[in-house]
């Protein structure tokens, strides 16, 4: 369960687990939107006040996202080109 105003767990791991080439754009596009209100959502709420299974992920997303794409901005930005095709 995820804390209000989340992505859903679930919803998150089905969206990782069903290869983008089976996604249309719209799909691409509204994951890629959803993607980064959580990212806005998990930096504007501390940690002490987010349930444990959120705080849990929100570290391991921040953490990724440096070690992978140099910030939670940036990746939100490359997700975006993505979805709609611009990153080529």
């Amino acid at each position: 369960m995820s804390d209000p105003g989340r992505k859903d767990f679930s919803t998150r791991a089905r969206e990782e687990i069903t290869p983008d080439d089976t996604k249309s754009t719209q799909q691409k596009a509204k994951e890629a939107a959803t993607d980064a209100t959580d990212r806005i959502a998990r930096g504007t709420q501390s940690d002490n006040s987010k349930s444990t299974g959120q705080s849990v992920h929100d570290k391991t997303q921040r953490e990724s996202d440096r070690e992978n794409h140099g910030g939670a901005l940036h990746s939100v930005g490359d997700k975006v080109k993505s979805a709609l095709g611009m990153n080529k």
